[in-house]
């Protein structure tokens, strides 16, 4: 699997977290981060994304559009420089790359990457699956640590920032010392979002694969 996908496919299962989790915990950044999971049925944010190499040095910046509607449905767009869209609804995934002109189809289950895609079915208890610890402020952000219980999973850590009490930023560690880190913008809180934005038709020409 490409690199491009790889780093869709930890985006996609930190974001099954925000679609839809509940969380536990005693202190004050898990409940702020619970009440605004409670209250966020649907989400439009503009995002930057930054890769950063094992080294600390960041190598690919990207820009766009992300769309979530509780239970089970969002939309990234990736708009610059590359064009690229991960689409979620109706227990599938679809990664498009529109310079390979490549899509990927993935059912919502362990294939997509361990114990986090389970999420989105709602039959997996995420205290049994993640430990959940303050991080502090830093700058304008509260920051919440979920660390995985599998020790097989995709990734290492999955960072959640709160501006506010709103969504701010998220930050992914991956097994091979890769940090994804993603600064949102114009973030709304339940906005109305249309039934086509989480639909996908893969674009002409483009060759589809699917597991």
């Amino acid at each position: 699997m490409n690199n491009k996908i790889t780093v869709f496919r930890l985006i996609f299962l930190a974001v099954i977290f925000l679609v839809n989790s509940v969380c536990y915990g005693a202190d004050e950044p898990v409940k702020q981060l619970q009440a605004f999971l409670t209250a966020s049925k649907s989400l439009t944010a503009d995002f930057k994304q930054v890769l950063i190499n094992e080294a600390g040095v960041p190598y690919q910046t990207s820009y766009g559009v992300f769309y979530l509607q509780r239970p089970g449905k969002f939309r990234w767009d990736y708009l610059k420089p590359f064009q690229q869209q991960i689409v979620s609804i109706s227990g599938k995934v679809w990664f498009y790359d529109a310079d390979l002109e490549q899509v990927t189809i993935k059912k919502l289950d362990e294939s997509v990457g361990s114990t986090p895609a389970l999420l989105l079915s709602g039959e997996i208890s995420l205290d049994a699956n993640f430990t959940m610890e303050s991080q502090g402020v830093d700058g304008d952000m509260q920051w919440i640590k979920l660390s995985p219980r599998n020790k097989e999973s995709s990734f290492k850590y999955i960072l959640i920032g709160l501006n506010k009490g709103s969504l701010g930023g998220m930050e992914l560690s991956d097994n091979f010392g890769q940090l994804t880190r993603i600064y949102f913008s114009n973030v709304l809180l339940n906005p109305p979002i249309k039934p086509t934005v989480f639909e996908f038709k893969a674009p002409k020409g483009a060759d589809v694969f699917s597991d």
